[in-house]
């Protein structure tokens, strides 16, 4: 595809932002994480849920005594992390959906966990983010809960999201689905991923990832806002989880202006007419 070299007022910005780098795009569904791996199957084979004690308490002891520390530490010293309007959350004792933008690596992957505290929260993947050999078990530790490569799998995908939820657990989706690292936007996205808490009937959260310039350094400020809790409305499954959906994106929308920098430009690419 062939696209216009011309740079518009509107370019010249977004030139002047990126210091580091310019990412020009196509369209909203591109991956920029730079992660490439062999996916497994997640079929019917697949153990979403682990009732064997041992496993249980090596989990216990990976999410709260070792990644907990671990994220807090990452994301402070990495990003100054600045956490507004967490104790919405924290008042919140019932399970309960958080939705995010999705635009830092490793950091979408802390995050939730920092922001849900002192609930667990888990994390709904793509299944290449469990697919890195001998990483399986220990990402699935970590909270993460691969979304089925094969239609078989599908049931016990939403067994074990349903248990996270009844044990007043918090589950983060990024319904963008897609990572551009610290992208100060909010791409469209649809309303499938809000099936989960209209057919559990739980309230959602909006968890918006904004940057800010830091006096020294490339890597921006993180602030993270806490919106919500929002329940579905609507007169039936399709219409209340649309109307979850547009406050989601609305409230992402809003809150994103918050942003003030990034390092990448991302440019959408202009095709000739």
């Amino acid at each position: 595809m062939a696209y216009n070299q011309s740079v518009s007022k509107k370019r010249k910005g977004a030139y002047a932002m990126a210091k580091e780098k310019i990412i020009y795009y196509s369209r909203d569904d591109e991956e920029f994480s730079g992660i490439t791996k062999k996916t497994i199957a997640i079929d019917k084979r697949f153990k979403f849920l682990h009732k064997n004690i041992f496993w249980r308490i090596v989990a216990f002891i990976v999410y709260r005594i070792i990644m907990t520390p671990f994220a807090f530490i990452y994301c402070k010293l990495k990003f100054s992390l600045k956490t507004v309007g967490r104790e919405k959350l924290r008042k919140f004792k019932s399970g309960c959906m958080m939705y995010s933008n999705h635009t830092l690596m490793a950091g979408d992957a802390f995050i939730p966990n920092i922001t849900a505290f002192p609930k667990k929260n888990y994390v709904i993947v793509n299944a290449d983010n469990v697919s890195t050999p001998g990483t399986k078990n220990f990402i699935m530790m970590c909270g993460a809960i691969p979304i089925p490569t094969d239609f078989q799998a599908y049931r016990a995908f939403m067994n074990a999201v349903e248990k996270r939820l009844l044990e007043h657990a918090c589950v983060t989706v990024y319904p963008e689905a897609h990572i551009w690292p610290y992208y100060t936007g909010i791409r469209k996205f649809s309303d499938s991923a809000f099936r989960y808490p209209v057919k559990y009937d739980v309230p959602i959260f909006v968890s918006t990832t904004t940057f800010q310039k830091k006096k020294h350094g490339m890597t921006p400020r993180v602030t993270v806002y806490i919106d919500g809790p929002f329940y579905a409305e609507g007169d039936d499954a399709r219409a209340k989880a649309k109307y979850l959906r547009d406050k989601a994106y609305e409230t992402l929308c809003l809150r994103s202006e918050k942003s003030t920098y990034s390092p990448i430009a991302y440019i959408k690419k202009e095709e000739d007419k």
